[in-house]
């Protein structure tokens, strides 16, 4: 890294000490990393991230203490600029819908390659969800319920909205099935630079940060539903 680019500042919440420390050793080589601290369980993780102020925490869901969810969810409330990025022992696990919901940035499975997790950390220190769109859809769509008669025919937005357009209810619901925006605009004729405003319109009349949260949106209101 040059001397004119900050290293990512980052704090690792895990319970298991080797997984820890593993974690730090695989990221301290990474030139545009910097690990700041290491927290045992997220009371602790909570605490150094006020004191350390770091601009990620690769948060382990299951703690004790206090678990990886509350811990995200007082992030968010109280350092909005100290982004998580969820880490879970198995790849489908309602936690970690819980820790999206709370206002994490992203989930990786554990086994994820050092290559991977470095740059899942440049993604949501950059403010982008990194979550694949496929994985992310298939874990919501196993632990987000629908609420009964809620589905909408095609074309027709959901209540409470935000008074989405017919376009952009069109291509929430693509991205809800899984879609990338390369993908979205593909199918629907457009440019990914159009895809990705109506994204951001999106995100501003939902009242959502990000993807991870849109699709959490798409299937509480019922605009899509989870496959049987």
């Amino acid at each position: 890294m040059t001397g004119t680019t900050p290293r990512i500042r980052v704090l690792i919440a895990d319970d298991q000490p080797l997984v820890r420390h593993g974690l730090s050793l695989i990221l301290r080589p990474d030139p545009s990393l910097d690990i700041v601290g290491e927290a045992e369980n997220g009371r602790q993780a909570v605490d150094l991230a006020h004191r350390l102020r770091p601009d990620v925490v690769v948060m382990d869901i299951r703690m004790p203490v206090l678990d990886g969810v509350a811990a995200t969810q007082e992030l968010a409330d109280t350092l909005p600029d100290c982004r998580v990025l969820a880490l879970s022992t198995f790849d489908l696990d309602e936690y970690v819908v819980a820790a999206l919901r709370a206002g994490a940035y992203g989930f990786l499975p554990k086994d994820v390659s050092p290559e991977d997790l470095g740059a899942a950390i440049r993604t949501v220190h950059a403010g982008e969800a990194a979550v694949a769109p496929r994985l992310l859809t298939r874990l919501i769509s196993a632990y987000v319920r629908t609420p009964a008669g809620a589905a909408q025919p095609a074309g027709s937005p959901p209540p409470d909205t935000g008074e989405l357009t017919p376009r952009e209810v069109e291509v929430w619901r693509l991205m809800a099935t899984g879609l990338d925006n390369a993908e979205i605009a593909l199918a629907l004729g457009i440019s990914n630079s159009t895809v990705k405003n109506y994204i951001t319109s999106i995100f501003g009349k939902l009242g959502v940060r990000d993807r991870a949260q849109a699709v959490i949106a798409a299937y509480e209101t019922g605009l899509v539903t989870a496959r049987a």
